[in-house]
């Protein structure tokens, strides 16, 4: 039972995760219009990975393409703007290491239960 909820808890909590850093558009000089475009903004990653999760509700092996190609996809870009120098590594893995592990268990899912 735990093998069959577990990707679907985690990516949900994930997703909240990722929408939590979109709460810096809060800004007591900001008007209500700027918040609301700050925030869809901010959360088209985190929209889309909900999309996803939804998807693969159902058909398990969408949950794990895609999280694991949003894990390296964020690798990728952090590489090409310059922020994997040094000791950036791990604000880097604490993003794209979760997502892995959540399209890993999507995964093994889809194969247990077409076994």
């Amino acid at each position: 039972m735990l093998r069959i909820w577990a990707p679907r808890i985690l990516s949900i909590v994930f997703v909240l995760f990722l929408m939590m850093f979109s709460l810096d558009v809060f800004d007591s000089s900001a008007s209500v219009a700027d918040i609301i475009i700050g925030l869809l903004v901010h959360n088209i990653p985190a929209l889309v990975l909900l999309a996803a999760v939804l998807v693969s509700w159902k058909y398990e092996i969408v949950g794990g393409i895609i999280f694991t190609l949003a894990g390296i996809a964020y690798i990728a870009l952090m590489i090409k703007s310059g922020l994997s120098d040094g000791n950036q590594w791990l604000p880097i893995l604490m993003i794209a290491f979760p997502a892995f592990v959540i399209g890993i268990l999507f995964t093994i899912n889809f194969f247990k239960k077409n076994r």
